[in-house]
């Protein structure tokens, strides 16, 4: 094992994880733009995303005290599993208690229209432990990687970033994790697995299906031999309406 290679408690993640210089989610400000562009096609106001004084007034208000000279650990439990669009020296498997991953923030960009809007994934207080992957940020990075961070998982403000502890195989940590932000206008009540389903199975927008966001994240869950109920029995009946509308 070597002791500076990212993925030396994961080796099977090697290959599974998009480098940071190809996500399409290492937003950029020019990377901005394009989104600004495509909101305003879609009639949005000027006001559809977060501003960026608001936005970095948030990171730093999250990371304000920090040791500078200390690395930071980011949790993902999400996308961030398979595209974590950040540079990163270390990652472990995570489990946060206390918190459960759920569909319960609408998104009408990306996933989504808004004449059809699609569901991701937000971390709601809930009874358990939900596993994930945990990623280490060197000390001399973190200001540069987290307002990159912060310009995607904050883009509309869906989240609340907070500072969580979690345990890893390797020991304690703690960790920015973007919960779910029960105050924004796109946080939705919780469905029924199988409205869920219907929303996940339909929607489609700029980045791709809802039902392939589903697909990525349930493949690598599989991966990390990691067990969730509730996205292994949306996985399943989405797969069945799929299955049925083959045969329709």
């Amino acid at each position: 094992m070597v002791a500076d290679d990212p993925y030396r408690h994961l080796p099977h993640l090697r290959g599974r994880l998009t480098p940071a210089e190809a996500s399409e989610m290492r937003l950029t400000p020019d990377g901005l733009k394009v989104w600004d562009e495509r909101a305003r096609a879609m009639g949005r106001p000027p006001d559809w995303r977060l501003s960026d004084e608001v936005r970095e007034a948030n990171r730093r208000a999250l990371l304000a005290g920090r040791d500078p000279d200390q690395d930071l650990w980011i949790y993902a439990y999400g996308s961030l599993m398979w595209n974590p669009g950040v540079h990163f020296t270390e990652v472990r498997m995570a489990h946060l208690q206390g918190h459960q991953r759920r569909f319960t923030l609408r998104l009408s960009m990306g996933r989504g229209t808004p004449e059809l809007p699609g569901r991701v994934l937000a971390l709601e207080p809930h009874a358990g432990c939900c596993t994930g992957l945990a990623f280490r940020l060197r000390a001399e990075q973190v200001d540069e990687e987290t307002t990159i961070l912060w310009r995607r998982e904050m883009l509309r403000g869906g989240y609340c970033p907070r500072l969580l502890p979690m345990s890893t195989p390797q020991g304690d940590i703690q960790a920015v994790v973007f919960a779910a932000n029960p105050e924004h206008a796109d946080h939705v009540p919780e469905l029924s697995l199988a409205d869920t389903a219907a929303i996940i199975a339909n929607a489609h927008g700029t980045l791709g299906s809802n039902r392939d966001y589903l697909e990525q994240l349930a493949a690598q869950l599989a991966t990390l031999c990691i067990e969730d109920h509730y996205i292994t029995e949306l996985m399943r009946r989405v797969c069945d309406r799929r299955a049925a509308a083959g045969h329709a």
